[in-house]
């Protein structure tokens, strides 16, 4: 099918009617035969010196005769074109009673068939319904393309590799290869390239930009022109005077797109160097979590020192880093703030930063209403903290919240914990649901190159950590903005083996991007620990439809029950929203009832909160305050019975526990984790079991806990 034009039918159709093997048994003998290739593994990361001596005869062909792999193509296609008529008739059979059958499906999980390729003769929602939903494609996309252009604005440079090859087809099948194996780069590179100069060292350009024009003979400007709109790990296919290059992207180098606001003068704080101490209070999810262990980097690279309890001065430089995703949240910031704007009206010389979510929803008005702060930066600026930081000693306010690509890090975290580490593998959300503000505040989706993620997991090891939580808003869509688009699954296999990393976890699951092969790679690669956080946010579907999440009630459970099928032992958490506009006392009741098919290990819950630029905070039919607290109430109250169900589940059983350190709360007890995220307790004398995995018999059960006793030896 793929040869003629048909992709995709062919496993719908298979689906749909088993004759279609009698046409597959027609279409073998014509299946193209394999074309001559370099194998992956003469360049790989395993690369073997006898078979790297075996294809060097061929890798020489391969540079001065890269023609002759188009034609065999080009005859296939041309042969197989001559059966077309004969089987065009089978196939559109296979693929009406494909279509009518996803029909069926769709008009079961009430969702609109025509999306996934059924005809107009689909069951659709009401004609209005249908629009909105248009006009939200309509709006999301418009808002992706101007993100994108604002993203690209920035770009000053972008720090590259890349493979000069004679022809569009060698390019193709080369391309494929680094796919596969993304640490091949550098050996295609040395083996392959064309470009003498770059070639010996692994097709390293290093920093390239618009106006290098001594770099025309080199990589000309059209190719430099694409790069600087690429993200980094892209691997970019282009053409030039030269020939083909494909190029990958591995960094970038932006521009501070920073506004200052000027204020009195007796408000600025003396210019020099910063001196003294700092301090950093954070706000809300593990990715601020992350993103405030980058800013003490950017602040110690600076000079300044972490500020502890009993400091006989106060910090020179306050950073609140905050949360906007519920209206309590914001107010929390002003009462933060309010003990550092008066040290600042008494005159003393402090530098207020305010980062995060707030920060990035509400930009120069902030400054406006508090003029004694002297920065705004946005999530995407964490890292250039330092730099935002230098421009404010000019004078004045300055505001650093204009959307940009992520650079990697130039400073190293400063990690709260010795033991366990956050890493960003995807920045920003394209999912706009109706309640949600992230997509205003952390903009839309960057997805890190895995190369880039596997070196921090290794710098991680190197340093002694054991475990690491892979973050995003939604992890499991790491990759579909790259070029060439890549899963999580994929990641989860690749940084799965580096050495010395025993646990590795993922935050947040996206229900819509749950895949049977994410689930395999979990399965399947040991340092995956077995839990997923899967927001369901409510158990109707039409509150779900006009949240717009993507799924239904039904879709849920699959997904459960696939995990669970294929791994009994997982650990699932989940969030739900109570009172969102409009809902039902017979609506919260599927919600419970999703939660009574489910049985999550935990559930955080929350009552809906209208935030700023959200659809849903327009809606008219708002649910009272008195029923969200009461709807609130009652799934509490499952939430917790259903962990201690879970929890009990583990009596007896051996879990392996990772040990975080001494329990605070009881002398004489350590804590730690188990695989599936439970928090486990258990006595100990030792501070030497302390990042220890240890075997625990489970002896006792509770909400959100279990107990046990040390059987066997820490490792």
């Amino acid at each position: 099918s793929s040869h003629l034009g048909l992709r995709g039918c062919g496993e719908a159709g298979r689906r749909a009617s088993p004759s279609l093997e009698a046409l597959e048994m027609l279409l073998a003998p014509l299946a193209p035969a394999p074309a001559v290739a370099v194998p992956s593994h003469a360049v790989g990361r395993h690369l073997r010196h006898a078979e790297l001596r075996q294809s060097a005869p061929l890798l020489a062909e391969a540079r001065h005769q890269p023609q002759l792999r188009a034609e065999p193509a080009s005859l296939r296609v041309s042969s197989l074109a001559l059966h077309a008529s004969a089987i065009s008739g089978a196939l559109s059979g296979a693929a009406i009673i494909s279509r009518r059958r996803r029909q069926r499906r769709s008009a079961h999980s009430g969702r609109l068939a025509v999306s996934r390729g059924a005809t107009a003769e689909a069951t659709a929602p009401p004609a209005p319904q249908t629009r909105r939903r248009s006009d939200a494609t309509k709006e999301r996309l418009a808002w992706l393309r101007r993100t994108e252009e604002e993203r690209a604005r920035g770009v000053v440079a972008v720090r590259c590799r890349h493979v000069l090859l004679a022809s569009e087809a060698l390019a193709d099948e080369v391309r494929q290869g680094l796919y596969k194996d993304p640490d091949s780069f550098a050996g295609t590179a040395e083996q392959l390239s064309l470009c003498s100069a770059t070639a010996s060292s692994g097709g390293d350009i290093g920093w390239l930009g618009r106006a290098d024009a001594f770099l025309e003979d080199l990589v000309p400007s059209e190719v430099r022109d694409a790069a600087l709109a690429g993200q980094p790990g892209d691997i970019l296919k282009l053409q030039s005077t030269r020939g083909w290059h494909l190029l990958r992207v591995e960094d970038v180098m932006l521009d501070l797109q920073a506004q200052r606001l000027q204020r009195e003068a007796d408000l600025d704080g003396a210019a020099g160097l910063f001196t003294g101490t700092y301090s950093v209070e954070t706000m809300g999810c593990q990715m601020n979590q992350a993103d405030s262990e980058r800013m003490e980097g950017q602040l110690l690279s600076l000079g300044l020192k972490q500020s502890v309890e009993g400091d006989a001065q106060e910090p020179r430089v306050v950073v609140l880093n905050t949360c906007s995703i519920r209206g309590k949240s914001e107010q929390k910031v002003y009462a933060r703030l309010d003990p550092h704007l008066k040290r600042k009206r008494r005159g003393e010389d402090v530098t207020i930063v305010v980062s995060g979510c707030v920060a990035q929803q509400e930009g120069e008005a902030l400054l406006r209403e508090w003029p004694e702060v002297d920065v705004v930066i946005g999530p995407q600026y964490a890292n250039r903290l330092a730099d935002v930081l230098e421009e404010s000693r000019g004078g004045g306010q300055i505001c650093a919240t204009a959307d940009a690509r992520v650079m990697e890090d130039v400073t190293m975290p400063n990690r709260q914990s010795q033991l366990s580490a956050w890493v960003n593998v995807i920045y920003g959300c394209n999912e706009r649901c109706t309640y949600c503000v992230v997509p205003f505040t952390r903009g839309s989706e960057q997805s890190r190159p895995m190369e880039s993620v596997r070196r921090e997991l290794q710098q991680l090891a190197d340093s002694g950590f054991r475990e690491v939580t892979l973050l995003g808003q939604n992890i499991d869509a790491w990759g579909r903005d790259l070029k060439p688009r890549r899963t999580f699954a994929e990641l989860l296999r690749y940084v799965g083996d580096v050495e010395g990393i025993e646990r590795i976890r993922f935050l947040t699951s996206h229900p819509r991007y749950i895949s049977d092969d994410f689930i395999r790679a979990v399965r399947d690669t040991p340092s995956v620990c077995e839990q997923f956080h899967i927001p369901f946010q409510s158990g109707d579907n039409e509150v779900l439809r006009r949240m717009d999440r993507g799924y239904t009630f039904e879709r849920y459970l699959q997904i459960v029950d696939r995990i669970r099928a294929e791994i009994p032992d997982a650990g699932i958490s989940a969030d739900a929203i109570v009172g969102f506009p409009g809902e039902t006392d017979a609506q919260f009741e599927r919600t419970l009832a999703l939660m009574e098919a489910v049985r999550f290990d935990a559930c955080n819950t929350a009552s809906y909160s209208p935030r700023p630029n959200t659809p849903a905070a327009t809606y008219e039919d708002q649910v009272p305050e008195d029923v969200k607290k009461e709807r609130l109430r009652r799934i509490n109250e499952m939430a917790s019975e259903h962990a201690l169900e879970r929890s009990k589940l583990l009596l007896g059983s051996m879990v392996e526990v990772l040990v975080e350190g001494r329990n605070t709360k009881r002398a004489g007890q350590f804590r730690g984790r188990t695989r599936s995220g439970r928090v486990c307790l258990f006595p100990g004398d030792s501070d030497d079991l302390v990042g220890r995995l240890v075997p625990v018999r489970v002896t006792e059960a509770y909400n959100f806990s279990v107990v046990g006793q040390i059987e066997g030896e820490p490792r």
